[in-house]
């Protein structure tokens, strides 16, 4: 579950690319991902198998805190999350 300060350091790597990528948008003043777009950015095909393990990390993060779900099937970062080395 993250917490305040908790940086995505203490995820595994497969998952701290999701928040990368989202932290990678917001930078550019982009919006949010849908899990599509993410396979797109990872370079992965878009075949369905693909879709939905990210569809599935992206969820789990959500669930725990990491992501922010605001429409169904778009991800952003959750409010308050640190980077990939920590810090408050």
């Amino acid at each position: 579950m993250w917490r305040a300060g908790l940086a995505w350091s203490a995820l595994s790597v497969d998952y701290q690319r999701i928040p990368q990528a989202l932290a990678d948008r917001n930078r550019l003043g982009q919006g949010s991902l849908t899990c599509q777009e993410m396979a797109a950015c990872f370079g992965l095909d878009p075949v369905p198998g693909k879709v939905e393990a990210l569809r599935s990390k992206a969820k789990r993060l959500a669930a725990r805190g990491w992501l922010a779900e605001p429409a169904s099937g778009r991800f952003t970062l959750a409010t308050g999350l640190a980077g990939p080395g920590g810090g408050s």
